[in-house]
């Protein structure tokens, strides 16, 4: 999750090297088709674990693949995963469909690239993938058409790498599965709420830090206090923490503030962009009322990562005071009040849940600057969901300011109203603006 973010329930699988495709087999003959109780529950599962985030082109037929995770080793593409025998999956029995989930290897033996959350999935219950297999193969309409693969290049483009990778790193599914068991929770739903955001919603694919070997370096909240602690930026994008932190975590948030941002995107603190917005409009938004309640009361359990170096926020109003005052003094405030207040308020409350707040907000506090550069630079949609049909857009400022004024910009609001956090370069700026796509060219000239 990702509170003005992009969070943690997506795969967010381009935060490490891509997806490869699964194989593509002659058709096999399937069994029974299955009951449809089953192919709901199945569905239900791959909104879960937000399948098509990664496997569904925008406007694209669903899980048909195509979609391009650029890479500084290349270019890799989603897979097909649609049950057509040719281009897709349709070739794979449920017991190869349940190993490259789990385990990461595809039908003809090769290593999937780690893209593929298989170290979280690997925690996923034999019913559910059950569920899952049934899904794919009868819920799914079939597309012919085959994905390109791929771009990678030398040494990464081997396969061989992938497996030596994957038996040191990727835990070993029957190992996982019988620790699960004998994990105790304080109540069953903490218990479900650990399946779903350690499982099939792998949040710390993002949200939790890598050594420098890509692996996560916490797969579970029992592997210690980095799990979901926040992760490396992704394409311009901070994950920041879900943990307790008061300042840059979910320490103000509560149980219902998660579950309204499962559901909604958009709560009192913050609204979802970046890859967040894709893991709520496929997947979180679809939940039921007690799992987005479950996801939200587990996270409440962890504690922040360092408490005795997290002071609190408390809101200041001296900025509020001097640009009421006419006062535009200080670093970016002209350019604030020129660009932002008139959604963001001269006060930083905006107005939730349309405009969020940057008072306060984890996002604006967060050590890396990354995402709030992004956000200015790019701009945002905030998507209708079904329980909040009105979109809102925020308009990128790439072509209207150059480096000096946005990060002049976003100083100012990491500075103002008690959120107290480093000043931003123009180097920053600069590096985030050359990760932006063609249609957010560089300013010709400073904005005044």
């Amino acid at each position: 999750m990702r509170g003005v973010w992009k969070c943690g329930l997506r795969p967010m699988a381009a935060a490490l090297l891509a997806l490869s495709a699964l194989g593509n087999q002659p058709a096999r003959a399937q069994d029974t088709p299955p009951r449809p109780e089953l192919v709901t529950r199945g569905e239900y599962v791959a909104q879960a674990a937000d399948c098509a985030a990664c496997h569904t082109m925008p406007g694209g037929a669903p899980f048909a693949g195509g979609l391009a995770f650029h890479l500084p080793t290349g270019t890799l593409y989603a897979p097909n995963i649609t049950p057509d025998a040719q281009a897709g999956i349709g070739g794979y029995s449920e017991a190869e469909f349940i190993r490259a989930v789990r385990n990461g290897i595809r039908r003809d033996g090769a290593t999937l690239y780690p893209a593929m959350p298989y170290p979280s999935y690997a925690r996923m219950t034999d019913d559910d993938l059950h569920a899952l297999y049934a899904y794919f193969m009868q819920g799914v309409r079939p597309v012919a058409t085959p994905v390109v693969q791929d771009g990678m290049h030398w040494p990464l483009s081997m396969r061989w790498p992938l497996t030596v990778w994957r038996r040191l790193f990727a835990p070993d599914p029957a190992v996982t599965l019988k620790g699960a068991t004998a994990r105790t929770f304080p109540d069953p739903l903490v218990a479900r709420g650990a399946y779903l955001v350690e499982g099939p919603g792998h949040c710390g694919a993002c949200h939790t830090p890598r050594a420098v070997t890509m692996q996560e370096k916490a797969l579970t909240a029992e592997d210690g206090p980095l799990y979901l602690s926040g992760g490396a930026p992704v394409d311009g994008w901070r994950p920041v923490s879900l943990r307790g932190e008061n300042r840059t975590g979910l320490g103000r948030w509560s149980e219902q503030d998660i579950v309204r941002f499962l559901a909604t995107g958009r709560m009192p603190l913050g609204a979802a962009f970046g890859g967040m917005t894709d893991a709520i409009n496929h997947g979180t938004q679809h939940m039921t009322a007690d799992d987005q309640l479950a996801i939200a009361r587990y996270l409440k359990t962890l504690s922040p990562t360092m408490p005795a170096r997290a002071p609190g926020w408390a809101y200041d109003p001296a900025a509020t005071s001097a640009l009421r005052a006419g006062d535009v003094s200080a670093r970016g405030a002209r350019h604030y009040v020129d660009s932002c207040a008139a959604c963001h308020r001269t006060d930083g409350h905006g107005y939730p849940t349309t405009f969020p707040p940057l008072a306060g907000n984890p996002v604006v506090m967060d050590p890396a600057p990354d995402s709030l550069i992004r956000i200015v630079l790019e701009g945002n949609t905030l998507r209708a969901t079904k329980q909040a049909p009105s979109a809102f857009v925020m308009p990128g400022f790439a072509a209207r300011m150059d480096d000096a004024a946005v990060a002049d910009t976003v100083s100012f609001i990491r500075a103002a109203w008690g959120n107290d956090a480093p000043a931003v370069s123009v180097a920053d700026v600069a590096r985030i603006r050359r990760s932006l796509s063609p249609e957010h060219p560089p300013a010709s000239l400073p904005m005044n």
